[in-house]
């Protein structure tokens, strides 16, 4: 069975986003160190609640696994002395490694004799290591925001307040800045004791459940979507678990009880996604939906507590709830009293950026960027209207009374405000798709229109803030970066279009300097925005399943069509599988390291002299149209097929042709052959790049 261990971090309330990572960081760094210190376990288990970080271990093996190691000591001639005595040099390496005589014997190294040592370590007890260790494992986790309380010289999302340390059901002492870890727990704020003393690991599940703490999130959570799901069929409703909500709630309590609460009618009128912002943003509470997902007047809210006193709980929660609609009706009847055109002049008072202007100059620079990328697409002269409707309207919900409260309704709000001023549906719908994909996973624009202004609504922004000089390091990326630059290849990939990244950077950069006057070095600032793209479709691509050597490959072409080089990379990824293409990888390898010294593209068959040189130039001659027609088509599978054809040659060639002869003439004509080859084969893919 082994030994087990529990750990619980008791703190102050910790914030509901931190609590899984910090789950995962504690059980990485656990596994780590337990790992690099030899001890074996069976499994490890953790737990949170929003005032614990538990970490539960079993199968704990007594201490660290026995190492033996040899050792080379000094040299058999510096060893002994010309009696065969041991010298002080001797003495002190046996001393400082703890053997004896019996442990050390002379071996042969490097053409010397040496002496080595047979050094076992026989390992401490794991009490001790777990001991020595765990206020560092505690100190190691780390949090976006860290702070400092009561002097002490530590930092915690929280304050740190109790520490349980047990091993066996013994305590295992250690020391956290003053806190010293016991066998003292504590139950709910309100409802459970202030001290629990823990007599075993084995009660210490059942204990706090006494004292209104379910330790275990899944449980929580299972309590809280059937119990929730169960109120709401008798009404004949269900729940709308939004994104992650149901996962934060899980975190906010602790001894979870879900409450049903009404919805005044009245409110119900109003846009689905000015009632429901309200409750899930700022209350938490979810929404209750119809089997159509129509709105019902009910909501769930979940309490960190029992039953008791739960209908004045339930009425406190109504009020809250009504006071956020009543604002909400509010705004939103004052703000449809002008059309949303109306909003745009006063965008000119709003700043976007310090150093990029207003957000009627976005406004302007986002509109000039997504025609330019609808004419680089050839989309359609209808498609340009609506385009350039939606991008004038884009952020003018933002001066909207509705969205300065509730930030979260962008693009929403303007989508709805654009219906009621008689937008059409296309451009209404563009206004909100603008600013998908908010997030991993999240929907890709269904219009034309709407790719579009994503598109240069993102780019415009990555542009400017690499322009200033504001780029996104390790640990930050204020303006998310990172997410726009996903969302874009994202979008483009969904869409399957051929569009050059790198044409519509340069116009973005440019519209900067016309636009806003802005001053900055062009080259190096292009240069960095596109190592940062190509970083993010690196990173999307090997998260595909692409081999980071084709990933490398393809990329080192230069070509700034994202598809294409999915595309390409996907082919490559499944073409490498095949028998015999390591030979095929080698061959054109020496191919692209000859080319590079190619003059020109020009090639004069009369001037080659040896067999092997003309059959190369002929076989390709004879393939090259059928694989540019192939590259052409994007049917790279049948292009490498055509190009696996010139292996045998191209060996041949090298077996047989000396290329640097000291005829300028004739060895200018071979390098331009292999320059020309090996110029079409780059048009897929930099073989050198890849690995056998």
């Amino acid at each position: 069975m082994g030994n087990r261990y529990l750990l619980e971090i008791g703190t102050e309330e910790l914030p509901a986003r931190l609590i899984d990572g910090a789950l995962q960081q504690l059980e990485d760094n656990m596994a780590k160190m337990l790992t690099e210190e030899r001890i074996g376990y069976d499994t490890m288990e953790t737990y949170a609640t929003p005032r614990r970080l538990t970490l539960i271990i079993k199968g704990l093996k007594d201490g660290q696994e026995t190492l033996e190691e040899l050792v080379r000591g000094p040299a058999k001639r510096i060893a002994y002395d010309e009696e065969g005595n041991s010298t002080k040099a001797l003495q002190g390496f046996m001393r400082g490694k703890g053997i004896g005589v019996e442990d050390i014997h002379l071996e042969e190294y490097n053409g010397e004799e040496y002496v080595f040592g047979r050094v076992v370590d026989e390992g401490r007890d794991t009490a001790d290591v777990l001991s020595d260790n765990m206020a560092d494992i505690i100190k190691s986790i780390v949090f976006p925001k860290s702070m400092k309380w009561g002097g002490k010289n530590l930092r915690f999302a929280r304050p740190i307040r109790w520490l349980v340390s047990l091993l066996n059901d013994e305590v295992l002492p250690f020391d956290l800045g003053g806190i010293v870890a016991s066998n003292i727990t504590r139950g709910h704020r309100f409802l459970g004791s202030g001290n629990i003393e823990l007599k075993s690991i084995d009660e210490y599940f059942d204990v706090l459940k006494d004292n209104y703490v379910l330790v275990d999130q899944e449980e929580r959570k299972d309590i809280i979507r059937y119990r929730s799901e169960r109120m709401v069929k008798e009404k004949g409703g269900n729940v709308l678990f939004v994104d992650g909500l149901l996962d934060e709630v899980t975190n906010i309590v602790e001894y979870p009880t879900p409450i049903i609460g009404r919805i005044k009618e009245e409110y119900l009128r109003l846009p689905r996604d000015v009632v429901i912002t309200p409750m899930v943003e700022q209350l938490r509470f979810f929404p209750v939906v119809n089997d159509k997902g129509r709105l019902l007047p009910y909501f769930i809210t979940v309490r960190n507590g029992d039953e008791n006193h739960i209908d004045i709980v339930r009425r406190g929660n109504e009020k809250v709830l009504e006071a956020r609609l009543e604002d909400a009706r509010f705004f939103y009847h004052d703000d449809i009293g002008k059309d949303l055109e109306d909003y745009v002049e006063p965008l000119k008072d709003i700043v976007f950026q310090e150093e990029l202007g207003t957000l009627y100059d976005k406004t302007v620079r986002v509109g000039k960027l997504a025609k330019k990328a609808g004419d680089f697409l050839g989309v359609g002269e209808e498609t340009q209207k609506h385009v350039s409707r939606a991008a004038y309207l884009s952020k003018a919900d933002l001066a909207t009374k509705m969205v300065n409260e509730f930030t979260e309704l962008q693009g929403k709000m303007g989508m709805e405000y654009a219906k009621q001023s008689g937008e059409n549906e296309i451009v209404s719908t563009a206004i909100y798709e603008q600013y998908l994909p908010r997030y991993a996973g999240d929907d890709l624009p269904t219009t034309t229109a709407g790719a579009l202004l994503s598109i240069a609504d993102k780019l415009d922004t990555i542009s400017g803030i690499f322009a200033i000089g504001i780029q996104p390091t390790g640990s930050q990326d204020p303006y998310g970066l990172r997410r726009q630059a996903l969302g874009i290849i994202n979008i483009i990939l969904d869409r399957r279009w051929d569009l050059n990244i790198g044409e519509l950077l340069d116009f973005a950069l440019y519209i900067y300097v016309e636009e806003n006057n802005l001053v900055f070095d062009y080259k190096a600032v292009k240069g960095e925005i596109m190592k940062f793209i190509q970083g993010r479709i690196k990173n999307l691509f090997m998260d595909m399943g692409i081999r980071y050597d084709i990933v490398d490959g393809v990329m080192s072409t230069g070509a700034y069509d994202i598809y294409d080089l999915k595309l390409r990379a996907e082919k490559l990824n499944d073409y490498l599988g095949k028998e015999g293409l390591a030979d095929v990888l080698f061959a054109f390898n020496r191919v692209i390291n000859l080319a590079k010294e190619a003059p020109s593209d020009e090639v004069k068959r009369d001037l080659f002299v040896e067999e092997e040189e003309l059959e190369l130039y002929d076989i390709f001659n004879g393939i090259e149209e059928n694989i540019l027609n192939s590259l052409a088509d994007r049917e790279y599978d049948k292009a490498l097929d055509q190009f696996i054809a010139l292996k045998e040659p191209i060996d041949n060639f090298f077996d047989n042709v000396m290329v640097m002869v000291e005829d300028e003439e004739l060895r200018e004509n071979r390098l331009n052959l292999l320059g020309k080859i090996s110029k079409t084969m780059l048009m897929i893919c930099d073989l050198s790049k890849l690995v056998k």
